[in-house]
């Protein structure tokens, strides 16, 4: 008995060998870098002279009054409600389709085909939509025009009211299939006892999916409504692929509007502070959705 109690704080130690280093790297290259990037923020900050000049505040108070960054800001909240809409509850919608195939083939194929566009990156599926939407030769008017809607093809990245939109829609495309197959395995995971139970009741497919799939699946739901939320906020490679952030700054997302304004416009104070909103921002998103994934946890 005495030799495990003198072994306890040898095994705490080890432990705490092991864990220390994990946290020293997570300190350095995490933490540290967020309490900088808030100590720049406070700074009108030239970044080709290096010449510093301490503001306090006032990058925050120019934040406010700054139109594109509130127009930026509310192209991220579009983009996290179409998220929403398509790569949560759009996709658990045809993965529960896929999964009430019988046919295990099919449901494999399906899955491979919906996963397909996922496995292309941001930056290769940006540059592919730019040439759909091209004007003059880009697949989508040219199939308007087969279709007889030609009046309603427009040069759709070159207007701001419809710049947004189609950026949105590529990136719905891309991530959709992947939001898919996590929500499949979800519903793979539910016993299938549950459904034959509720087959026996004499439910019908709509009310089995609302009564039954939906419930059981809220973890993933809301681990998904998480990352799509965070991803939002966090978009960057397809608008500086598609438009650069323009015409005239309505496609600007938070992350594009922070570069231009880091390295083109050489205010990296002013970066530093649009920084940190969208650090408080996706942090205080996912402390959101895991309190509620917490309480609402499934058990078997």
């Amino acid at each position: 008995m005495r030799t495990i109690f003198r072994r306890a704080p040898f095994q705490r130690a080890l432990g705490l060998a092991w864990v220390i280093p994990a946290l020293a790297l997570v300190g350095v290259f995490v933490y540290l870098p967020l309490v900088q990037n808030f100590g720049f923020s406070t700074l009108k900050w030239d970044i080709y002279s290096g010449s510093q000049e301490y503001v306090g505040l006032e990058n925050y108070r120019k934040l406010i009054g700054d139109p594109v960054f509130w127009s930026s800001f509310g192209n991220n909240l579009l983009y996290a409600v179409v998220s929403i809409a398509f790569q949560v509850f759009g996709a658990l919608l045809l993965a529960a389709l896929v999964e009430s195939i019988r046919s295990e083939r099919w449901r494999r194929g399906l899955r491979a085909v919906y996963f397909i566009p996922s496995a292309i990156s941001l930056t290769v599926a940006g540059l592919l939509f730019y040439f759909v939407y091209e004007p003059n030769l880009g697949l989508l008017n040219h199939a308007l025009d087969a279709v007889g809607l030609g009046r309603f093809g427009q040069s759709w990245l070159g207007q701001g009211d419809t710049a947004m939109l189609a950026i949105i829609a590529m990136s719905q495309w891309q991530g959709f299939g992947y939001s898919t197959l996590l929500f499949a395995v979800a519903i793979q995971r539910i016993p299938s006892e549950i459904y034959g139970a509720a087959a026996i009741d004499g439910t019908g497919p709509i009310r089995r999916f609302v009564h039954v799939t939906v419930p059981l699946v809220r973890e993933m739901t809301g681990l998904m409504m998480m990352v799509t939320i965070s991803g939002a906020f966090q978009v960057f490679n397809e608008v500086m692929v598609m438009t650069g952030g323009g015409p005239d700054n309505s496609t600007q997302v938070l992350g594009t509007w922070l570069y231009r304004s880091g390295f083109v416009r050489n205010n990296f104070g002013y970066a530093a502070a649009i920084a940190t909103v969208l650090f408080v921002i996706t942090l205080g998103v996912a402390m959101a959705q895991l309190w509620v994934t917490r309480r609402r946890r499934v058990e078997w």
